[in-house]
């Protein structure tokens, strides 16, 4: 009997046996099948590997970067460094001797411009002059006679009336002289002149001459185009995503004609509004005179950005896959078959401006700043584990 309750006993001893061993290697089973599902974001390795890897984190920062944005314009002229120059009141070509490229100062003589109008205003001038100064004389006199009662003052209305009167007309024939350039101060009965000069309203060189002698020409017809190279300036087109970027007093290095040699311009304002092709338009004083740089000419330019603090992380924290950018940050620790593991997430991030070893990076919307852990080195080794689905993890 002892017998049979021994056999039994080993039996069922035997038995508990099996079915620990199977519960434990079901256990185990699950276990490996676990830790094989591991999600798209997430990049593990053991902590050997995590030394070998020099991965290390750090916190995202707030920091003044400065940066470039790369433009592209046009040389242009400020407005009053810019001159179209016509004759007031047509005439002929009498005379000139300019040519395109030629140097001016403000005041030289262009062209000799023939007018027999120039003859009559002048004489209407005279004439009015000699009526004003005679009606002049006798308004003095009247008024006296009119203080002592011996004149009507009706009388006194009609003098006054019309030494007013040619007074307005010869300050009008004054002004028709001066836009002819005669000075009335000088004109006399014995200088009577057809002929006048027309002369440069600014310094600078000829751009165009549309002349030549005895050539007919009316009010409208542009003579001369003259241009000042001293006052220069880039008319510049930004896309209008970084108008924000941009303000007063930025420096600017430029380029033209694809030479190397570089030049500089400062920001004087920028625009108040985007054109139709998106463009937003950014306006630069250019600092040095050079001589090869001439308006119409095409540019590249550089313009040096600087803001208020941004969120940044070191240049290397920031990787680059499928045109996409991407940082890693410490998920959590755990242990498995008594093997000890970090966990990576990895997180779509934008890049703005790099300065100094820093770039600056969009952040997703809802990212926590302050409880982040980013991993500022090693980055691109855990990349490679990613891409290589498994050559660095466990």
């Amino acid at each position: 009997m002892s017998r049979n309750r021994f056999i039994q006993n080993a039996y069922y001893a035997l038995a508990f046996i099996l079915c620990i061993s199977c519960s434990e290697k079901k256990q185990a089973n699950s276990s490996e099948n676990e830790a094989e599902i591991i999600p798209d974001d997430i990049v593990e390795m053991r902590n050997d590997q995590v030394k070998m890897a020099s991965i290390d984190t750090g916190s995202v920062e707030f920091r003044s970067l400065s940066g470039t944005l790369k433009a592209s314009g046009k040389v242009s002229v400020a407005p009053g460094s810019f001159a179209t120059v016509s004759a007031p009141l047509g005439g002929f070509v009498k005379n000139t001797n300019l040519l395109p490229g030629d140097k001016v100062l403000k005041g030289q003589s262009l062209a000799l411009i023939e007018n027999q109008e120039f003859v009559d205003i002048q004489e209407n001038f005279l004439e009015a002059r000699t009526r004003m100064e005679f009606a002049e004389a006798e308004y003095k006199r009247h008024s006296d006679l009119y203080n002592e009662d011996v004149y009507s003052e009706k009388n006194l209305q009609q003098v006054t009336a019309d030494f007013k009167s040619l007074k307005a007309h010869v300050t009008a024939l004054k002004q028709k002289l001066a836009l002819i350039g005669i000075n009335p101060a000088e004109l006399h009965e014995d200088n009577i002149k057809s002929s006048v000069m027309l002369v440069s309203p600014i310094a600078g060189y000829i751009k165009s001459v549309n002349v030549n002698i005895g050539k007919s020409i009316s009010p409208t017809d542009i003579l001369f185009e003259i241009v000042n190279t001293d006052n220069l300036f880039l008319e510049l087109s930004l896309f209008e995503k970084d108008a924000g970027k941009v303000s007063a007093g930025q420096i600017i290095t430029f380029f033209i004609n694809n030479e190397t040699e570089e030049h500089s311009a400062v920001i004087t304002q920028t625009g108040r509004s985007v054109d139709t092709d998106k463009a937003y338009k950014v306006y630069a004083k250019v600092t040095k005179a050079c001589k090869n740089i001439l308006p119409g000419m095409y540019v590249n330019a550089i313009i040096e950005i600087s803001g208020n603090k941004v969120p940044s992380l070191p240049s290397d924290a920031v990787v680059s896959f499928d045109d996409k950018d991407y940082i890693f940050l410490f998920d959590r620790n755990k242990v498995e078959n008594g093997n000890a593991f970090t966990e990576y997430r990895i997180v779509e991030v934008h890049k703005g401006m790099t300065d100094g070893g820093y770039t600056e990076i969009i952040l997703p919307v809802g990212f926590d700043i302050r409880s982040a852990k980013v991993v500022i080195s090693g980055a691109y080794n855990l990349l490679s584990a990613k891409k290589n689905a498994g050559e660095m993890a466990c």
